[in-house]
């Protein structure tokens, strides 16, 4: 059976003993994560989420408790106390490397089986059995340092905005579904048999009627979730850093936003991010072929529609014709590294963005190899290459089609091309602000225009005109911060106009009736009296996973879902019982095969 704490009470976290601490008699908690015995001797590494300390056992210590000490195992659970003494061989490679607790009196709290893997950071495990014992896996220090990290970070947003009047004020999580993009996680009603309620997406509609109702400042850390396809970067559950404020422009926000990332990354990470740039949405495209783009490495795409305007080379000149572009980026002495085989994967990774092809210039002997060589003079090829400021060493990548189609192709060639080459520093950060993003885009699906961001945001005052005639021309008054390649926040100012508002949801498709089913309630608090007002949402998973230098958002995540969105630990999710599906009328007529 189990011994208890009582009569002992922590005095201190393992991690926290120092020096300062030589002489004093210490109570301490934690997790065996090494017993040694060596028969005269017994040495136990005890961790706590702060770190790990030597507890130490010998002659002199009662024999009860030596034994006990000799009976432990790895990840059992003690309490310990003694008397802090200093090392005679000090560690360097842990922060209580100096000191050591020489046990007077133990308890074991819990015993523990053999656990499934090793709990050290150097364990080589596959993810799929760490996330099954997610609660063994939280015990390793750099995932506890992620989480300590998230902490961090939820503190200094709360302190920042706190600090300049903002107001945290909840919002409903059981709301009327009303999808836009992303599919709802819908929950059934008990009471209302047939009807259902929708889990948020974002508090969007919320937040904006909370401005409405006098409160000029909000914020939430907001729990979201959407059904949507997963990716690293994606959960079906995350928290949103929301944002709202009344009597502002634009540039009142994005100062707020910044100031606030400043600061977090100065109390968190000690790193000074200084004045942000700014890129149009256009601008982005044009030279990175992203609307994040990662500027911690060059290679900007290029424009060659000038240079081969008259080629006879059928794929430039059809795609010229056809009113697209000629594009490339410049590889910087990459022919080594870039060889036929390597150009042909790159190909085939174009042709799966949609892309029709892959043309290229591999500048590796003397003369270069150019793939449409015979299209083009030795002088035009020379007058090209220069142009580009090429020199022996170098490839050039080049797509011609549409711009929609060149453009992210060879953005993200240029990520690939950027990791494959090293290119890419770490521990750097590049933000900056994408600004005036197209109010709509087309979806060839549907074959109608769709809100970039949602139907709520104001386009730019010189657009209001061309809302009718030329959709595809009307920016936004939006705006999304990035770094190195990742959108952290989104956000916009919103329209105010009753008369405006209808405008726009007119334009995107929406019948009188789907207004009014979808966004009623919304459009008639519109009509009594509706503030200037603009915001944004902050993903807070995102930040917490770029500061860690994470590729994953399951890294900084304490419970996450994988990518068909079920949690390995739980088994969730699972079926229920009948009654349970009585109770809400619900009939299940299709189960998914085990």
């Amino acid at each position: 059976m189990a011994e208890t704490m009582n009569g002992l009470k922590r005095t201190s976290y393992c991690g926290k003993l120092s020096k300062a601490n030589v002489g004093k008699e210490e109570v301490v908690c934690g997790w065996v994560q090494k017993q040694r015995d060596k028969g005269h001797l017994v040495f136990i590494d005890l961790r706590d989420r702060t770190g790990v300390v030597q507890l130490v056992f010998d002659d002199n210590t009662d024999r009860e408790v030596f034994e006990k000490a000799a009976s432990v195992h790895a990840e059992y659970v003690l309490i310990a106390k003694g008397m802090v003494r200093e090392r005679e061989a000090v560690n360097t490679e842990i922060s209580t490397g100096e000191i050591e607790l020489f046990v007077t009196e133990l308890r074991i709290l819990s015993k523990a089986q053999t656990p499934p893997f090793e709990i050290t950071d150097k364990s080589k495990v596959k993810e799929e059995l760490r996330l099954k014992y997610r609660y063994l896996d939280l015990r390793r220090k750099t995932l506890q340092e992620k989480m300590i990290l998230r902490h961090q970070v939820a503190k200094v947003t709360r302190d920042y905005f706190y600090e300049n009047d903002f107001l945290e004020i909840e919002t409903p999580m059981l709301i009327k579904s009303t999808p836009e993009g992303a599919r709802d996680y819908l929950v059934p009603s008990r009471i209302h048999h047939g009807k259902f309620y929708a889990l948020p997406q974002s508090p969007q509609i919320y937040k904006q009627l909370l401005m409405l109702s006098g409160f000029d400042r909000y914020i939430q850390l907001a729990r979201c979730f959407r059904d949507e396809d997963l990716r690293a970067d994606r959960q079906p559950e995350f928290t949103q850093v929301d944002l709202e404020m009344s009597f502002v422009t634009q540039e009142d926000i994005m100062d707020m936003l910044e100031g606030y990332m400043q600061r977090l990354y100065r109390e968190v990470k000690g790193i000074e991010i200084g004045k942000m740039p700014r890129l149009t949405y256009r601008e982005a495209m044009e030279r990175f072929g992203s609307d994040k783009p990662d500027t911690r490495f060059e290679m900007e795409i290029q424009n060659l529609t000038e240079q081969v305007k008259d080629s006879s080379f059928p794929v430039f000149a059809n795609a010229i014709a056809e009113g697209g572009s000629v594009r490339c980026i410049v590889a910087k002495n990459a022919a080594a590294t870039l060889t036929r085989k390597a150009i042909d994967k790159l190909t085939e990774q174009a042709k799966g963005i949609g892309a029709k092809g892959l043309a290229y210039i591999r500048w590796a002997e003397e003369k270069p190899n150019c793939s449409f060589a015979k299209f083009m003079s030795e002088e035009e090829l020379t007058a090209l290459l220069n142009t580009l400021g090429c020199q022996q060493g170098d490839v050039v990548l080049v797509v011609a089609d549409k711009d929609r189609v060149v453009l992210p192709t060879l953005g993200q060639l240029r990520l690939t091309l950027g990791k494959q080459l090293e290119l890419i520093p770490e521990g750097k950060y590049n933000f900056l602000w994408i600004t005036e993003f197209p109010f709509f885009e087309w979806d060839e699906e549907s074959q109608s225009w769709l809100a970039m961001h949602h139907p709520f945001t104001m386009p730019l005052e010189e657009c209001l005109p061309c809302i009718d005639s030329d959709p595809g021309s009307v920016r936004a008054q939006a705006y999304d911060m990035v770094v190195n390649g990742v959108e952290l926040l989104s956000g916009s100012i919103r329209i105010t106009d009753y008369e405006l508002q209808q405008k726009m949801f007119e334009a995107l498709g929406l019948t009188e009736e789907e207004i009014q089913l979808k966004f009623g309630f919304l459009v008639d608090a519109y009509k009594y009296g509706a503030p200037p007002h603009g915001g944004a949402a902050l993903g807070l998973d995102r930040i917490v996973m770029t500061m860690c230098g994470c590729d994953n958002l399951r890294d900084v995540v304490a419970f996450p879902k994988v990518q068909n969105a079920s949690e390995l630990m739980s088994q969730c999710p699972s079926p229920v019982d009948q009654k349970s599906l009585d109770d809400l009328a619900i009939a299940i007529t299709e189960l998914e095969e085990e």
